[in-house]
Order: structure tokens, then sequence, then C-alpha cells
């Protein structure tokens, strides 16, 4: 028997940073991968340019006509290259196509050209270096080194060896991880690196404290059993940005956010509300969190008791009661935040909304879930 699935609501925070997202990228590609239609988008943006002046309005569209025009000098440029290259893709062999990019890589761009002709531009520089003397161990290795690099630089520099053993697998290939380590060391491929995190909570209040349910049991059956939630800092040129998070124990999806300059009680309630939405109202969560003043306010518990959800906390002082929300923000720093120029808030809140509903929970391997994403966790549960 079907049943039919829960309308989702999406709150103002998630639409206004989805429709940044298609600036970045493009209305379908932001659609695609925020699983929502062209249409939303679309109602979303014109609801908030109706709010902006008419100067505004004018930049976004000179903006906007100067990535049409870099965009339609690229497809100029591949159609020229196909016009006089195009034969050369159904050949076998990739060394006619390199004697093509040889001759005319003073007329067309070098990357461009090994683009249209579906070959790489460091095989390209490896051909013109070694000729056709190249041994087939070694044309070998560089498919390989190329692949592993392609994983590398989809996952944004995220991937160690066993993930991208994983990506590899999934193409009906087994190399094993020392081979997959020789390789990236050869090629200088090293995953974003760990750093040590700031204390969020401030446990000094008088408020009432929830009794802990989950007692470090961090597994559950199904979906809507057990969240966790919590606040992390994130450093901006314009000073501090906070970021609230509810997490599905089950899959590890982030479920529920919200982000905003000030950490108050409307912070976490604005992130259990979205988690609400999504999830399409369901009834006795176990919600856990620290002991943090937002979480013991009257308004965040009156949210829960509305929606009838089972308050849980931590013990005082103890992080490892809430180790996946920990977890997931150590993931985040690492793989987004650090190591890249230091943002300004709007920034930043865009880095971490296409971390998380793009990068985490749709694309990036979770080891709790045998490696696969949290959306495709939840999927492979119910199909």
């Amino acid at each position: 028997m079907k049943t039919n699935k829960p309308r989702k609501t999406h709150t103002t925070e998630f639409k206004q940073e989805a429709v940044q997202l298609a600036v970045k990228i493009g209305v379908a590609a932001a659609a695609r991968d925020l699983g929502v239609y062209e249409s939303q988008i679309y109602d979303w943006r014109n609801k908030f340019q109706q709010k902006k002046s008419s100067s505004q309005r004018e930049a976004e569209l000179a903006a906007e006509v100067a990535k049409l025009k870099r965009q339609l000098a690229e497809q100029a440029e591949d159609l020229a290259i196909f016009k006089k290259g195009g034969y050369l893709l159904r050949e076998e062999s990739k060394i006619k196509r390199f004697k093509f990019m040889q001759v005319h890589q003073f007329k067309f761009s070098v990357s461009r050209m090994a683009s249209v002709l579906k070959v790489s531009r460091s095989g390209f520089y490896h051909w013109l270096k070694f000729g056709e003397r190249s041994s087939q161990r070694a044309l070998q290795q560089q498919r390989r080194d190329e692949q592993i690099q392609q994983i590398f630089v989809d996952s944004k520099q995220r991937y160690g060896a066993t993930r991208i053993k994983v990506e590899l697998e999934d193409k009906q290939q087994t190399p094993c991880i020392k081979t997959i380590s020789e390789s990236m060391k050869r090629q200088g491929l090293v995953p974003k690196a760990a750093r040590k995190f700031k204390v969020t909570t401030d446990s000094n209040h008088t408020l009432p404290i929830a009794p802990n349910l989950l007692e470090r049991d961090f597994t559950a059956t199904a979906p809507n059993q057990k969240w966790v939630t919590d606040i992390t800092y994130l450093w901006t040129s314009e000073g501090w940005l906070y970021l609230a998070v509810i997490i599905d124990l089950f899959s590890r999806a982030v479920i529920g956010w919200s982000m905003s300059p000030n950490m108050k009680a409307e912070l976490v309630c604005d992130a259990l509300t979205m988690a609400i939405f999504r999830r399409g109202r369901p009834k006795g969560v176990i919600v856990h969190s620290d002991r943090g003043s937002q979480y013991c306010s009257g308004h965040f518990r009156g949210l829960l008791n509305k929606y009838e959800l089972q308050q849980s906390m931590s013990r005082r002082g103890n992080c490892w009661d809430n180790a996946c929300a920990e977890s997931f923000f150590h993931s985040l720093k690492v793989e987004a935040v650090h190591g890249e120029l230091i943002m300004d808030r709007k920034t930043m809140r865009q880095a971490v909304f296409e971390y998380i509903e793009v990068d985490y929970n749709k694309t990036r391997r979770h080891s709790a879930n045998g490696y696969l994403s949290p959306e495709a966790f939840e999927l492979k549960s119910i199909a």
C-alpha cells in the first residue's frame, strides 16, 4: 500500500541560501542538487527580488550578462575545436587527438581542446615529453592517477585512500589501498587535515535540565527515532557566525540547520523547526543536546512539547555524550572551512549551505553508513 509522502516545507533561511546557490551554479543544477523543483527556486527568487532595489537588480543583471558572455565565448571555442577535430573522437587511440592538440595549441587553449576531445591535459603533456615510447604499464598508471585525481577533486579534496577505493569499486575497479596511497603521494594529493575546535556550551545557568535518554546509544533502526543537535562557532571577517544543526542518527543526515550572528534561542528553534517540517512532523522522537542555555530555554522546550518530541541532554561537561554532532562539526570545518581564505558572513553562509545540502547529505560517503551518503542510505533502507 502506497503512503503519501509528507509535503516538504522549507524555511525562509533555506530558500534564501537555495537562491544564492542557484546564482552560483545555475537554477537547474541547484534544483537537482537540493532535490527541489526549478519552479520553486524561480518562485523564491522572484519573491526575494521584489524586495530589492532597482540598482541591486541592475548589478545582478550585469553580472549575469558577463557570465553568459564568458559561456558563449567558451562554447564558440568548443565549436571551433569540434569542427576541426571532432572526427578524432571516433578514433580508438588518443595519439591522434594529442597530435591534433600539438598542431593547434597556439590557436586554442590546451584545456578546452582536452575537454572537447575527451582526453586529459596531463596526458597530453606526458605524450609531448615522452612521445609514443611510454610503456603500457606507464600508461595504465597514468590512467589510474587521472581517475584518482578526478575523484579527489570531485570530493573537494576531502577523500582519502579509503573513500577513493570505495568510489573505484563502484566503477567496477579494485585497486588496493596501497596502490591508491602511492598514487596520491606521487601526485601530492593530501586530504584536508584536522584542527582543534572551540567549546561552545554555556551550561552555567539555573534553567531546567532534561534527563539523558540517549545514553551514548547512537544507533537507530529507522529515521526519526533519535535526533542530536548542537551549536558551533564559525569565524568570519565580520565576527562570529553561529551554526545550529539537527542530525538524524539513523543515517547521519543533517535534517535541520540555522545560522545567525547571534547565539540566541531562536537559532536552535529555527533549526528544529526545519527538521520538523522536513520529516513530516513525527512524534515521539528523542531530541538530544548538551545543557546549553538555548536548549533549556522555554522557547525550545515549548517547541518540543508542541510537536510531542522527547528532550534528552548530555551530562554536564561531557562532550562524548553528543559525539555525533561534534563529529559533523569536525568534518564541516576540516573539509569546507579550514584552509580557505577568510570569508565574510554571507560567503560563509553559502559555503556551509552548499556543504550540508549538496555535499554532505547527498554525496559524501559516511563510514557509519557503509560508505553510502546519508541520502543514499535512507533510500536504500526503504527500497
